[in-house]
């Protein structure tokens, strides 16, 4: 046992709780070739994908469909079993396939990471910020009556379904311990250092992790603080680096590294893992930001082969950008035509094959655009 981390302390209950030093890690980090090379890759993919933003036409609506993707995977590794159509039928007011009491999460999830967004314009990173998201996140959900907004006042333990606290994989710290650990971390958010900005969430990540302050949410808050907090350092000008995708794909190794840090103090194990993370991360989701672009290129150039060329087309497409699962009701209302206007161009639409009607119902269509929805909602299929 390596006490570079922390160390676990007996309680009067009689199971040993883990208590985490403070960051940053005592003795410091040791900056190897390797690590010098990944984080100089990540710092490089990283500018890359926040220089995206400046060309795509706009990107606030890419980001708002990525969001509802991180959403998805980051309720995924929760176990929550929802789709991103069924996320999409829900916001368009119809019953989904999926549970949804599930998608709820992933709704909860969305509205969590825009509030944080919205609150940082204003606001740093604190303790009462985070409160506040862990709020937007569990209201009307199951983890509801778990404290939601406040930390944990009685104790809570990783382990098997069904195991009891001395069965437990890991013991965060006590409720009492809690409070001192997230005061050591918050000064951490705002200490004048010389790490990295990349390292240091690595850090602030895994630490957090460790004191698993809240009752639940703790893995999706955990997750939400990265962006959070590249956000608020000015690393990102727009919230595009999500890394669920990567840790759902690595869990295995993401939760022996997370444990290997609290017993053997292995750091730059963790840090190494963390920034392969932002390097593939950022690339994808720059790839996929390319991807739309080729895509509504690709939709323009269709119509205009089919001589389907007016302007309300044209902002039909930029509509189901926004939202790829719409109604003849709703293109009418929000490109302010008629509706017999409307279901002229959908039927156009569906005859190039850039629509699909999804509902098989003679009244009340809805129609997809499937191949928008098949490139944002990749890797979300398989849990």
């Amino acid at each position: 046992m390596n006490n570079r981390a922390g160390t676990f302390v007996p309680t009067s209950a009689g199971y040993s709780a883990f208590m985490p030093e403070d960051l940053p890690p005592d003795p410091p980090l040791e900056y190897d070739d390797e690590l010098h090379l990944l984080l100089s890759k990540a710092d490089r993919n990283l500018a890359r994908l926040d220089g995206i933003t400046s060309v795509l036409p706009n990107p606030d609506l890419f980001i708002a469909m990525y969001v509802k993707k991180e959403a998805l995977l980051s309720s995924q590794i929760e176990g929550t079993q929802a789709s991103l159509e069924g996320v999409l039928e829900f916001e368009a007011d119809l019953t989904p396939k999926d549970d949804v009491n599930e998608i709820k999460e992933v709704v909860n999830y969305i509205k969590a990471l825009n509030y944080g967004i919205d609150r940082l314009n204003d606001n740093p990173m604190s303790l009462t910020l985070l409160k506040e998201i862990h709020k937007v996140l569990l209201e009307g959900t199951r983890g509801d009556d778990k404290n939601s907004g406040e930390f944990k006042t009685c104790q809570n333990y990783i382990g098997m379904p069904g195991a009891s606290i001395n069965e437990a994989i890991f013991v965060p710290p006590t409720p009492d311990m809690t409070i001192l650990a997230m005061e050591g971390l918050e000064k951490f958010f705002y200490s004048r250092d010389k790490i990295p900005p990349l390292v240091k969430i690595a850090l602030i990540h895994a630490q957090f992790e460790t004191i698993h302050p809240f009752l639940d949410g703790n893995g999706r808050i955990g997750r939400l603080l990265i962006t959070f907090y590249l956000v608020w350092r000015e690393i990102l000008s727009k919230p595009l680096l999500y890394l669920s995708i990567y840790l759902k794909n690595n869990r295995t190794e993401y939760y022996d590294l997370l444990m290997k840090v609290r017993t053997d103090g292995a750091w730059e194990d963790w840090v190494k893992f963390f920034l392969k993370g932002i390097s593939e991360t950022s690339q994808e989701a720059a790839n996929t930001a390319r991807e739309i672009l080729t895509l509504k290129e690709d939709i323009i150039s269709k119509l205009y082969e089919n001589s389907i060329s007016s302007i309300y087309a044209v902002k039909l497409v930029d509509l189901l950008f926004d939202r790829p699962l719409v109604s003849n009701q709703y293109i009418a209302y929000k490109l302010n035509i008629s509706q017999v206007t409307a279901s002229t161009l959908v039927n156009r639409f569906e005859d190039v094959g850039i629509l699909r009607e999804v509902t098989g119902k003679k009244r009340y269509k809805m129609y997809l655009c499937t191949d928008y929805v098949e490139i944002i909602s990749r890797g979300t299929n398989n849990i």
